[in-house]
């Protein structure tokens, strides 16, 4: 049977491989995930809620399916942990915030129900910041303990890249599976709008929020993708991809970032990709101030109940997202709405020559703690726009904090974006692990 330590760094397909090949179990897989997090979790919070007796009941399940030869799920006994903002029938649902929000709902989110039909292990809930905006909620980064993991998946991406589980579920509404994924050096998806069913996920933006899976390989966020969307596929990362890196995203990162990317781009050069500078056919400015827009005005109208009852208990981000879409009326947001519709349109027709665009996740590598999550500039067109988008370590700075890049597909183009994530993945071979977990 495999180790504790090495069912640690299983991913989400290795570990299936095993628990099928009978190399070990969903019993012991969950043990040794629980063990990473008692062990650690005390340094890094990642988790609200872990309910150790659940968990062990869903994997005597899991090992009964299999002992029974029933047929196996795509994610038969692998343990995940799902962001405090969605709902887990039995488990509260805090959303980060103060308990005037807390709810302990009856039914699992669509997408929940979907990750335990597939035999995933639901182990608990990871920590959101409030209310899924830009208030830190506390928790590390597991490269840096001083350093903020990111928001507002930040407990989905630090349980990840602790190895307390193979994969984790985040939300974005702005940047916020894409910028902790990259905070944390793991692989962050976020689909197309629309793909993940949101039923029973606390919105923030209606119009603008998706789920995804995170992990630490594309191959296994695309697995887990599969999932969610009822769509499965398999990565083919036989092709070098097309890629275009419009200058004007690069020049915005910091310099020792802008030069990793820099690096990495010559290197999918050199392994035979098909580099493509060029500028993006609309600018994202206006699409940045649109998207900002509306997600104050359906923030406001989110919390317009909690909000009028209990405005004083709100933290001052989120206090400040729904005071400014409260002075919004209908003709601005309406306008909002077609500059984000103008700009899908023009960058969707443009993307659907290249296999994939390549810009930095955010300006530099993860702030550190006191100094807010990050900044989601770079993260939100694709997110208003609703196109596909992965965040992808690349490497270390040199204060061993991890770097990433960005990679966005066109609309419809999401099996295209991820074959060209898996052939950089390949390219790039990043395999450092957080001090942490240890070498």
């Amino acid at each position: 049977m495999t180790s504790p330590t090495d069912l640690n760094d299983l991913g989400v397909a290795e570990a299936v491989a095993a628990i099928r090949a009978g190399r070990t179990n969903a019993g012991d897989l969950l043990e040794a995930c629980l063990a990473r997090i008692a062990a650690t979790d005390g340094a890094i919070g990642a988790w609200t809620t872990v309910d150790d007796d659940a968990a062990r009941a869903e994997a005597r399940v899991r090992d009964n399916e299999r002992a029974s030869g029933r047929e196996l799920g795509a994610l038969h006994g692998v343990p995940v942990g799902i962001k405090d903002i969605i709902d887990v029938a039995g488990m509260p649902t805090t959303a980060g915030g103060p308990p005037f929000a807390h709810t302990r709902p009856e039914r699992d989110a669509s997408l929940v129900g979907r990750l335990r039909a597939a035999g995933a292990v639901i182990v608990g809930k990871t920590v959101a910041t409030p209310f899924a905006y830009r208030d830190p909620a506390g928790t590390r980064n597991p490269w840096a303990l001083d350093h903020t993991p990111g928001g507002s998946s930040s407990g989905s991406a630090a349980a990840v890249a602790a190895r307390h589980v193979p994969f984790a579920i985040g939300t974005q509404t702005i940047g916020s599976i894409l910028r902790p994924a990259a905070f944390c050096g793991v692989v962050g998806l976020k689909g197309e709008y629309g793909d993940v069913p949101l039923d029973g996920v606390l919105p923030l933006g209606r119009s603008l929020d998706h789920a995804g899976p995170i992990a630490r390989s594309v191959a296994d966020v695309t697995l887990v993708e599969g999932v969610l969307t009822d769509r499965p596929y398999t990565v083919d990362p036989g092709r070098p991809p097309r890629l275009v890196v419009p200058a004007e995203l690069l020049d915005l990162a910091e310099p020792a970032l802008r030069r990793q990317v820099a690096a990495i781009v010559a290197a999918f050069a050199e392994a035979g990709a098909m580099i493509v500078d060029d500028r993006l056919p609309a600018p994202v400015g206006p699409v940045v101030t649109a998207g900002q827009l509306v997600l104050e005005a359906e923030a406001a109208a989110q919390h317009r109940a909690w909000f009028a009852e209990h405005g004083p208990e709100y933290p001052p981000r989120m206090a400040e997202l729904i005071e400014a879409g409260q002075r919004h009326d209908a003709a601005t947001v309406a306008a909002a709405q077609r500059e984000r519709a103008a700009f899908r349109d023009a960058v969707g027709r443009w993307l659907a020559r290249f296999d994939a665009l390549i810009a930095p996740v955010a300006l530099g590598p993860a702030p550190a703690l006191g100094s807010g999550t990050g900044d989601p500039t770079l993260c939100a067109p694709w997110t208003y726009a609703g196109l596909p988008a992965l965040s992808l370590p690349t490497g270390l700075d040199g204060d061993g904090l991890p770097l990433a890049a960005q990679l966005v597909g066109g609309a419809g183009r999401i099996h295209e974006l991820l074959d060209a994530a898996a052939w950089c993945e390949r390219v790039i071979r990043f395999d450092a692990r957080p001090p942490l977990v240890g070498q």
